[in-house]
């Protein structure tokens, strides 16, 4: 992101062409510099097990729909916790409460660090740990009031991130990471009781707050499709346009180079704060909201697809 970042990165490849049998020059130890990241991404990248992500998106799904509230959403909280510290410098709990008309909701956003300690720039990836309280999309009435199972929308971003958390514990990054699982993200019947988690990470910031950042949001539906989200672009063209041309670089075909719809998404309460987001989301997921999101709709390839992505950004930049 930042353009001592790029500058490194160019000298490091003119060092490779031009120096390379010369170890003593300061271009060769920039050379080296570069063909170390570019191993450390490679096996990062090996070391992701989209089989152990698939198991974790089914393990989310084996509590049962997740909304705020009930024992299901405690158990995940828990277990999510739990996971992360296996491999994070950091976990804590970002409680909160939100008051409805007719209860008031315990939230917490749940947010791990890696890598260095903050001297350089750090990159947030986000998803929402949280499930719909009811079906509204559903094609059946008698459906429209009962909770979703989520397998895709809300578990499928959460296992990517935490499969990627045992990658960044393996290879430690070349840069601080905040893994931020959002709650309340899918609550109200209106967007103005959605996104609630989201919100609140972004009125409290502290030294959380990140340079830039991703969102996964419904990543693991088998037939995968990603445009680029409208509201990502519009706020922040470059950074958008420079991830899915890395997606093109990497032969991630379910990335199209083409504008999708607007999303209202975790990612807009942080770009309204000036954060450059990116909401990666396949908005086109027919089980949307309704009782047919289950875990036989997902794939462990889509998963890895956008876990390639993601990890490639982390070890290389953009």
């Amino acid at each position: 992101m930042r353009k001592q970042w790029f500058i490194v990165l160019l000298v490091s490849m003119c060092s490779i062409a031009c120096v390379e049998s010369d170890s003593d020059s300061p271009n060769a130890e920039l050379g080296n510099t570069a063909r170390g990241l570019a191993s450390t991404s490679r096996a990062a990248s090996a070391t992701f097990d989209a089989q152990r992500a698939f198991a974790i998106l089914e393990k989310q799904c084996e509590f049962g729909p997740r909304p705020p509230g009930s024992a299901a959403h405690k158990e995940t909280q828990s277990y999510l916790f739990t996971e992360l510290q296996k491999h994070a410098n950091s976990v804590v709990l970002q409680p909160h409460q939100y008051k409805t008309e007719t209860v008031t909701l315990h939230l917490n956003n749940i947010l791990a660090e890696f890598g260095p300690p903050r001297s350089g720039e750090t990159l947030l990836l986000a998803a929402h740990w949280d499930t719909r309280p009811f079906a509204d999309r559903d094609p059946k009435p008698e459906n429209r009031d009962k909770p979703i199972l989520g397998a895709n929308d809300g578990a499928s971003g959460v296992a990517v991130l935490l499969e990627i958390a045992r990658v960044l514990k393996a290879h430690p990054p070349p840069r601080r990471v905040v893994i931020v699982l959002f709650d309340g993200e899918d609550y109200g019947r209106s967007v103005e009781n959605m996104f609630i988690g989201s919100r609140f990470f972004a009125r409290n910031l502290g030294k959380w707050k990140p340079d830039y950042g991703i969102l996964l949001d419904m990543v693991g539906d088998k037939d995968l499709t990603l445009p680029i989200e409208r509201h990502s672009w519009n706020a922040n063209r470059g950074f958008t346009e420079a991830i899915w041309r890395r997606a093109a670089t990497l032969g991630l075909t379910p990335f199209q180079h083409r504008l999708g719809d607007a999303i209202m998404d975790d990612h807009v309460p942080l770009i309204e704060v000036g954060i450059p987001m990116v909401d990666i989301i396949d908005f086109t997921y027919p089980y949307w909201h309704t009782l047919e999101d289950t875990v036989d709709k997902c794939s462990p390839k889509s998963l890895e697809v956008v876990a390639t992505l993601v990890i490639s950004i982390v070890y290389d930049g953009l």
